[in-house]
């Protein structure tokens, strides 16, 4: 078929990112329909989208309000699109990110290809070794406070493309619907669970402090990962004065730090003279303060490292209750156990265990005492006998160490 469209939408493109939506899976949207619904009837769905995204009549559906719980005991909102809104969202992307990233800061870590939280964090400990002082920046309620005027502007600055603008003003203005129906227009904002948000938000920042951090003071260092950012200091004097410029810049580009959550912490360690307030502070999960470590000599002293933070280690502790092993899953065997939980362990280690190991290790251990109950409760012979079930769990363990996850690294139950 001919493409004489009035957007110059390749059909390509639209297949290539729905591949790419189909890899990262996802819920249903509003319409309830899951990806499986879409591709019972593919190529007609595709067909679809690409014929009204090409004509510039494709609007949006509303996006379904999902409230989850965040470590630290508040809640996140998030917007999550329909499955053909996330393709359409991805052609956009796939259109715009090829351009955009390049211009992106080097310090710039989240939601980048080849950048990671892993990257932030080992760049961001080796600056707090080198300088005293850390601004740890928290922007109140950032996806759901930006500003669309000043997102448009900085969209229509770096695309000519006129159903690339034209999309991204939909998306920016799409409401809000719960599962009941009730339904919130969006005046600012850009919704967190849509595939389009992270390479806004990325934009924006960029010019709301990557850019002018670097432009008014050169010599700054900092890493950004997505709204969550951390500036380094070499006196307590330039990290007061930096974070009021900050704050002014913030108010400028319509946004508000944190006033409790923002902070200007010491980077104590053996060597870092006096006495203050605040010396610990968190960042993607983990928690930055003086820590005892070993030098290459065996030689024990204190320096200023991350680790799994608590709310993290809290929230591991929830998701492994929620699971109900002991009362919910008497009926399965141990391998059926293994295969739930096994990818979301890996995941954890994985994640948590880059930095201070033993930190990651001890919050994980938490999984073996679930399990001694669940041997307590499914077989007679070890009720009351927590020893004798801890024995049982060893001599598997031994005998089948890859079965959990967590037996690999040494999390073995001990027999004796």
């Amino acid at each position: 078929m001919q493409q004489a469209k009035s957007q110059p939408i390749a059909k390509q493109l639209v297949w290539q990112a729905y591949k790419k939506v189909k890899a990262n899976r996802g819920a249903a949207g509003i319409d309830n329909e899951s990806l499986q619904d879409f591709e019972s009837n593919l190529n007609a769905n595709l067909y679809k989208l690409w014929n009204r995204m090409s004509s510039g009549s494709y609007f949006p559906p509303a996006v379904l309000k999902v409230e989850i719980p965040k470590k630290d005991k508040g809640v996140r909102v998030l917007g999550i699109p329909t499955v053909a809104d996330r393709i359409a969202q991805m052609v956009v992307k796939m259109k715009m990110e090829p351009d955009l990233d390049p211009l992106f800061h080097d310090d710039s870590y989240g939601y980048r290809p080849k950048r990671s939280a892993h990257d932030a964090l080992a760049t961001a400990r080796k600056r707090c070794w080198r300088r005293d002082w850390v601004i740890d920046l928290d922007i109140k309620g950032f996806f759901d406070n930006l500003d669309h005027e000043l997102m448009m502007k900085a969209v229509n600055h770096h695309t000519e493309d006129k159903w690339v603008r034209l999309y991204v003003q939909r998306w920016l203005e799409a409401p809000m619907e719960t599962a009941s129906g009730e339904r919130f227009a969006r005046e600012r904002g850009t919704p967190q669970g849509g595939v389009i948000s992270p390479l806004l938000a990325n934009l924006f920042m960029h010019y709301a402090f990557d850019h002018w951090l670097e432009k008014h003071t050169p010599d700054s260092q900092f890493e950004r990962y997505a709204d969550d950012a951390l500036i380094h200091c070499r006196s307590q004097q330039e990290a007061e004065t930096l974070l009021e410029a900050v704050k002014d810049r913030m108010a400028t580009c319509k946004l508000e730090l944190h006033p409790v959550k923002t902070k200007i912490i010491y980077c104590k360690d053996d060597d870092r003279r006096g006495e203050y307030e605040t010396i610990s502070f968190d960042f993607l999960g983990y928690t930055f303060r003086p820590r005892r470590a070993k030098n290459r000599y065996g030689k024990f002293f204190v320096s200023f490292l991350p680790a799994i933070s608590q709310a993290s280690t809290q929230h591991i502790k929830e998701t492994i209750r929620s699971w109900r092993i002991p009362s919910k899953r008497n009926n399965q065997s141990l391998e059926q156990i293994a295969a739930l939980i096994n990818p979301t362990i890996r995941g954890w280690i994985n994640y948590y265990g880059r930095f201070y190991r033993s930190e990651a290790i001890k919050a994980i251990r938490y999984i073996e005492r679930v399990l001694m109950k669940w041997v307590c409760r499914k077989f007679k012979k070890f009720r009351k006998r927590e020893r004798k079930a801890i024995y049982w769990m060893g001599r598997v363990a031994r005998r089948e160490p890859r079965l959990m996850v967590h037996w690999q690294i040494g999390l073995i139950p001990a027999i004796g």
